[in-house]
């Protein structure tokens, strides 16, 4: 006899084999679930009614304020790509640290802060990198492996670095699964985390990883010179007064936009929706202000269509997970997932970490979006009923984690957008090769967030108290 518990571990098993055979990500979700919810109902074992409460699911998917903030922060960075920022901050962070052995590397990493932090999206900052970096690296000698991995690296902390499309998507879906781990205790005024919880939790790990890629860079600048040389010294280069002013007028405007996005988020003075459409706003201003009127008449339908594209792809993933989750409830999939973790050897810390283990090996096929909706709803609840587990702490934790596959080989989302606009002096083996110590570096900020969740915890508890 055919139990629902066998169709919702056979309709997991179907959507891992379909998408290894190259289908899309949201068809797949959306079509295996369909499948298996007319099967189960030829079975006998599931309602084909349950399947009703799709469209009211749907609708407050499409109406959810927090994911509002999606479209608008994507509109902000690619807005933000198109104005030239990066070059700009490129070109004066190397004369200012391009002297010293190693200093383009850091200042690559500074400028990735920087647009992690101004544009939110993985894609986005490392095509620009890649385009710009890459060949400036390789011109004055870089080590192509090292360049590489650095562009890599730091392209990738627009995964994690608040505004994070990521944190966004996260926030919502860790603020259902708290509530329901809660109403299922028979909590019913359950606190809740939010988008802005995430934030401030975020940005203490973020700096620390940051740190982290700079004593590495740092080391080998000390240990291998010749893979990371000074820049030769330009006569015509601005000094002193000249760079100071020169560095001024690259940072003022992006940076007082950061400020002024996570400043009224983390103040409480605003949500994180409308912090982004302030974000957007000032994107607007900034890009007029760059590029005449002329020039933003230009660059404002391809802003339009990419934030378009990009928000399309999001929710119609989102709407395939819905159906899978739907689905996989009705199947007891949830209850199945719940008596599994709570049975697994080592108690909550075995649970945790089965659970980040699956999600890092789930890198290797699906992306972090899809991850967060069809992972995350399903076994968020079971794990925040344990003792100990702080969800933003949780929900930081799996940001990092799908941080670290979203550049680990031989399938990381970032070594694919990196190669398709590498110079023809990169190849495959050097990003892969280049990217394996950062990938270390990531995991080894893991294993201290693991032992040290004040790192993630105390800025939220700081800001604005409670758990």
């Amino acid at each position: 006899m055919i139990t629902p518990e066998f169709l919702a571990v056979a309709m997991v098993i179907a959507v891992c084999a379909v998408l290894f055979a190259g289908y899309p990500v949201a068809l797949t979700l959306g079509g295996v679930s369909l499948a298996f919810a007319l099967l189960a109902h030829a079975a006998g074992v599931m309602n084909l009614a349950l399947l009703g409460a799709l469209p009211q699911r749907m609708f407050g998917v499409m109406t959810n304020e927090v994911l509002l903030a999606i479209p608008l922060f994507i509109f902000m960075g690619v807005m933000l790509e198109r104005a030239k920022v990066a070059e700009d901050l490129l070109e004066t962070m190397g004369r200012l640290f391009g002297s010293l052995p190693g200093g383009l590397g850091f200042s690559v990493l500074i400028v990735g802060v920087l647009l992690a932090a101004a544009k939110g999206v993985v894609g986005a900052t490392t095509v620009t990198m890649g385009l710009i970096v890459l060949p400036t690296m390789l011109r004055h000698g870089y080590d192509p492996r090292l360049a590489a991995g650095t562009v890599a690296a730091t392209a990738t902390l627009a995964q994690i670095f608040p505004p994070a499309t990521v944190l966004v998507l996260l926030g919502d879906q860790m603020s259902n699964a708290y509530q329901a781990a809660q109403l299922s205790q028979g909590v019913f005024a359950p606190q809740s985390v939010t988008v802005g919880d995430l934030f401030a939790g975020a940005i203490v790990p973020a700096l620390a990883l940051v740190g982290l890629y700079l004593l590495y860079l740092i080391a080998v600048a000390m240990l291998r010179p010749k893979a990371s040389p000074a820049l030769s010294a330009d006569p015509a280069a601005p000094r002193g007064v000249r760079l100071a002013q020169r560095l001024l007028q690259a940072l003022f405007a992006p940076v007082l936009l950061i400020l002024a996005v996570l400043g009224s988020v983390l103040g409480g003075v605003a949500t994180a929706t409308e912090a982004a459409s302030v974000g957007a706003v000032g994107a607007i201003l900034l890009a007029l202000a760059r590029l005449g009127p002329k020039g933003f008449a230009g660059v404002l339908a391809p802003v339009v269509t990419r934030t378009t594209q990009v928000t399309s792809m999001i929710f119609l993933i989102l709407i395939g997970a819905t159906m899978f989750s739907l689905v996989f409830r009705a199947l007891g999939g949830d209850a199945l997932v719940e008596r599994v973790l709570a049975d697994l050897p080592g108690g909550v810390a075995g649970a945790v970490i089965t659970v980040m283990l699956a999600m890092f090996l789930l890198g290797f096929v699906m992306d972090a979006f899809e991850i967060i909706f069809v992972v995350v709803p399903i076994v968020a609840p079971a794990l925040l009923k344990m003792p100990g587990v702080d969800p933003v702490w949780l929900a930081v934790m799996m940001a990092l984690n799908l941080q670290t596959s979203y550049m680990h080989p031989p399938l990381g989302p970032t070594l694919f957008f990196l190669r398709g606009v590498a110079p023809p002096e990169i190849t495959t083996r050097h990003i892969y090769v280049g990217v394996v110590p950062f990938v270390l570096i990531q995991l080894l900020a893991l294993v201290v967030l693991w032992f040290v969740p004040g790192l993630a915890t105390a800025l939220p508890h700081r800001l604005y108290g409670g758990d």
